[in-house]
């Protein structure tokens, strides 16, 4: 096996490293963005997938956010208590259950378009540019599931 130079090892050179800042910082970005909204960033996810898809099955959700079901329950439970989302059976299987917004969940769709520009702006970056940015980042997120591409 070849044998890499010790800068291989430094922190600046790592992508993990350069992820996991990227992440903390841009989530910090979106804390006071959301604030007015009442919500946490996760709970912005999961309100964003329950808009472009609801009903959701709650595994499902739990998949589509890429998040342990037992990290999720208590977002939702929240959630539920704040009056965002509600929980329906799903026919046919009484040990899971469905989620969409309610009313007011529906209501926050229209201040919660005012998220993504506000965030843009916060980076001062091109749409253009953070477009790419998520492209390669989903690439290197089916690189982790699938292996590298062919």
């Amino acid at each position: 096996m070849e044998q890499l130079p010790e800068e291989a090892l430094e922190l600046d050179r790592q992508v993990c490293f350069a992820l996991a800042v990227a992440s903390r910082s841009v989530i910090g970005i979106y804390r006071p963005i959301l604030e007015p909204l009442g919500l946490t960033h996760p709970q912005y996810l999961v309100m964003l997938a329950l808009w472009g898809e609801a009903p959701v099955r709650f595994r499902d959700l739990a998949e589509m956010l890429r998040m342990d079901p037992a990290t999720l329950s208590p977002i939702v439970k929240r959630m539920e208590q704040y009056g965002l989302i509600e929980r329906s059976a799903v026919a046919g299987d009484e040990r899971t259950f469905a989620l969409s917004p309610t009313e007011s969940g529906w209501a926050l769709k229209r201040e919660a378009l005012e998220v993504p520009p506000a965030v843009v702006k916060r980076l001062g970056l091109p749409v253009e540019r953070l477009m790419a940015l998520r492209d390669e980042l989903t690439a290197v997120i089916r690189a982790v599931d699938h292996g590298p591409e062919i």
